[in-house]
């Protein structure tokens, strides 16, 4: 196979092979999603050492997102919503029998949630459900056999619920009307609430109780009260003093790996350039060293079976698709149950390389460079690829889209502007109010780092994004249209204050901290219009490719069609796919592959890059 083949679409943004296995709590047997005969995604199972895999649901539609196995391993449940309502029910399957999936809340308009699921407390699982006020999700302990319900806990303005180890919900997270939140710990159901950690707006975000450990009376969690960065603290309940567990200077700690019995912390994840483990339990050493050594690559603990026997592990490179592995503790040694993508092997794939610059304000940005895997690095034609969120972060590791850009020869560029996490709260906070503002800065920023190193071709950028990231295209397109070709938006606000004010009711404590961290349509609406795409249509010329799913419940279906109104009456060349069976996302193959086929046809047309024929 030759350098310069065309990766299919169909390869990279059809259905994987396999992906997110999970295991079972007695680590004997494995289920993952697949396609099925049909190619619709579904939950398959079977013991793990011969790989015998089975499909135990049974999806027509948009298929099993997501998916988790019961306490006692009895029964795997997955949520599922029609056709991207985000109204998710909840499932339960037996994956020993062939009978059809039981609906354990079966509440028209109603949002269930998984909030734990502990093999410690096997026969009942804890779950949000929004049945009393669509705003709010109380908590129920839920009997997956016979989907009888218990109230748990009343949802009064919080955002996050903690349980223990009896599914005891004895910990919660307030937000605030002036964005600070608060940790509430009881010692039972029936005692009172009381606060034991209050942090002000600028640490809000990073709050996260992670569980507590099995005498219930210490607590984990990550804050970065009193720090720049997000520390791993280990919270005495009865006395409120904390403890450091893990700090880095630089960089939020990002994932708690627990025991899953003690629930003692014993690693903790750190995304610095690449994904990062630090080993907290030095009795753990021996098996990190021995992931490390069995394969290339990044490597995250996905699951532990409840005797801490049986690791499943994934390796992620930049350079192919995730491999997964079962560890089997104590021997060193590994089982390599698959890759999620196989038809990749044989394929030259780009590296993903790390890069850094100073925006014009002085802040330190950081960010990913994929180059072609051939074709030299100078003066390539270049797409910006903007992440979603925005509070989220682009990470090292394969990605299909990075991967589609750079074998049709485009440069792609990844930016992790101020306002992405991980990077600490002062980068967090500097997005604030800067929508269309410091945060766009810093993506022209980037373009004309590379531009300044001779790797792109001033005059062949493309900026391409969905969700915030399609929004940020369309403040290119409007603000700064003589720094682009051509833009790609998907899933994309057109006006702030219309998005903010139509966000759905589910979302809850998120509606204020729109209105705090980007503004608020009530008495803001002037900022928010300066700082909105729609507000200048009049100033786009470049060429449009714009993305919609017709049923998505956070970026609805207007913001898009307001915009392609405003550039039909001016007479702006442009593309607009609307999907009438998605949300916020393409989801279904179909619909994927025609959109990726599109922006792809429409890359090419303007930048010049590959293009497969259909």
């Amino acid at each position: 196979m030759t350098a310069h083949t065309l990766i299919p679409r169909a390869v990279l943004f059809g259905n994987p092979d396999r992906m997110s296995p999970a295991l079972s709590p007695c680590g004997r047997y494995l289920a993952c999603l697949a396609p099925d005969s049909r190619g619709v995604l579904n939950v398959h199972a079977g013991t793990w050492q011969d790989m015998d895999l089975r499909p135990v649901t049974a999806d027509t539609g948009r298929g099993v997102r997501a998916f988790a196995w019961s306490g006692d391993g009895h029964r795997l449940l997955y949520v599922q919503d029609r056709d991207g309502d985000e109204n998710t029910h909840l499932y339960a399957v037996d994956p020993t029998a062939t009978g059809p999936a039981r609906d354990l809340t079966p509440y028209d308009g109603v949002q269930a949630r998984i909030v734990a699921i502990d093999p410690r407390f096997p026969g009942r699982i804890l779950i949000g459900l929004n049945l009393r006020d669509r705003s709010r999700h109380d908590a129920y302990r839920l009997d997956p056999a016979t989907g009888a319900l218990e109230l748990a806990a009343t949802d009064e303005g919080f955002s996050r619920w903690v349980a223990d180890g009896r599914l005891r919900v004895r910990g919660a997270v307030r937000t605030e009307a002036d964005g600070s939140s608060a940790l509430l710990v009881r010692e039972d159901e029936d005692a009172a609430w009381k606060e034991l950690h209050r942090v002000g707006p600028e640490d809000a975000p990073s709050l996260r109780p992670f569980g507590f450990t099995s005498g219930g009376r210490h607590l984990l969690l990550l804050s970065s009260l009193g720090s720049d960065t997000a520390r791993l603290l280990r919270l005495d309940t009865a006395t409120g003093s904390t403890e450091v567990l893990y700090e880095d200077p630089h960089h939020d700690v990002e994932g708690v790996g627990a025991h899953p019995v003690t629930g003692r912390a014993q690693f903790v994840l750190v995304r610095r350039e690449r994904n990062d483990i630090e080993v907290l339990d030095p009795s753990l050493a021996p098996d990190f060293d021995a992931l490390r050594a069995a394969a290339p690559g990044d490597v995250s603990v996905l699951g532990r079976d409840r005797a801490d026997r049986h690791w499943l592990v994934q390796h992620n490179t930049d350079d192919g698709p995730a491999g997964y592995r079962v560890l089997r503790r104590g021997t060193g040694r590994t089982v390599h149950l698959f890759s999620h993508l196989p038809a990749l092997d044989g394929h030259r794939l780009s590296h993903v390389e790390p890069f850094s610059f100073r925006a014009r304000d002085g802040l330190r940005v950081h960010g990913y460079l994929t180059f072609p895997p051939t074709g030299g690095r100078r003066h390539l034609p270049a797409v910006l690829c903007v992440h979603g969120g925005p509070w989220t972060r682009d990470q090292w590791g394969f990605r299909a889209e990075t991967q589609w850009l750079a074998n049709r020869g485009y440069l792609c560029v990844q930016v992790n502007f101020r306002g992405s996490t991980g990077y600490g709260k002062r980068f967090t906070n500097a997005g604030d109010r800067e929508w269309g503002g410091r945060m766009q800065d810093d993506l022209q920023d980037a373009v004309r780092h590379t531009v300044a190193l001779g790797h792109t071709d001033p005059d062949r950028v493309a900026v391409y994004g969905g969700s915030y990231g399609g929004y940020a295209a369309l403040v290119g397109a409007a603000f700064t249209p003589d720094d682009y070709r051509c833009a790609v938006a998907v899933a994309a606000p057109s006006s702030l204050a219309t998005f903010i004010e139509s966000v759905p009711r589910t979302w809850g404590p998120m509606a204020a901290m729109l209105r705090r961290r980007v503004g608020s349509p009530e008495s803001e609406r002037e900022f928010l219009r300066s700082r909105s795409p729609l507000s200048a249509a009049d100033r786009i010329r470049i060429p449009l490719l714009i993305g919609q799913g017709a049923r998505d419940p956070r970026v609805r279906s207007a913001e898009s069609e307001q915009l392609v109104s405003a550039l039909r009456r001016n007479g702006v060349p442009h593309e607009y796919l609307l999907f009438p069976d998605e949300g916020h996302g393409f989801v279904r193959p179909r619909n994927r592959l025609a959109f990726y086929a599109a922006a792809e046809r429409f890359l090419a047309q303007h930048l010049g890059g590959r293009y497969e024929e259909a």
